[in-house]
């Protein structure tokens, strides 16, 4: 199996423009940072900026919570500081998995998009 899609990536290499070529390079597949870095292109950057920013902040919260926990002698305090650090660490974790399921969301639109190609290479190679 995989030989031949080695074949049909040969294939569809010879077949490409050098414009196509250099399109179908870049659909390849990218490492964690590169998937980061690709959510702060695009028309919802702004956004995934404002998340970045909204889990610092809960981070620090999370930080704060963790300190006050240490330092407090009550149970009724203990209690407090424990809600209030895991009610900013699940905004944190939830937060986190939307970025997650947007940088999935990317890399299946980017296999798509690479799948659209060679159906279209191959079907102009067989109508030839």
């Amino acid at each position: 199996m995989n030989k031949e899609m080695e074949k049909i990536d040969e294939i569809i290499k010879e077949a490409l423009t050098q414009e196509e070529a250099k399109f179908y390079n870049e659909l390849d597949e990218q490492n964690l940072f590169q998937m980061l870095g690709g959510l702060f292109s695009g028309k919802l950057k702004w956004l995934i900026l404002l998340i970045n920013i909204i889990i610092l902040i809960f981070f620090v919260v999370f930080v704060y919570c963790v300190v006050q926990f240490i330092n407090v002698n009550e149970t009724d305090d203990l209690i407090k500081w424990t809600v209030y650090g895991s009610y900013s660490m699940f905004i944190v974790a939830s937060l986190k998995m939307f970025l997650f399921m947007q940088m999935d969301k990317n890399s299946i639109k980017r296999e798509l998009k690479r799948i659209e190609l060679q159906i279209s290479i191959l079907s102009s190679k067989i109508d030839k």
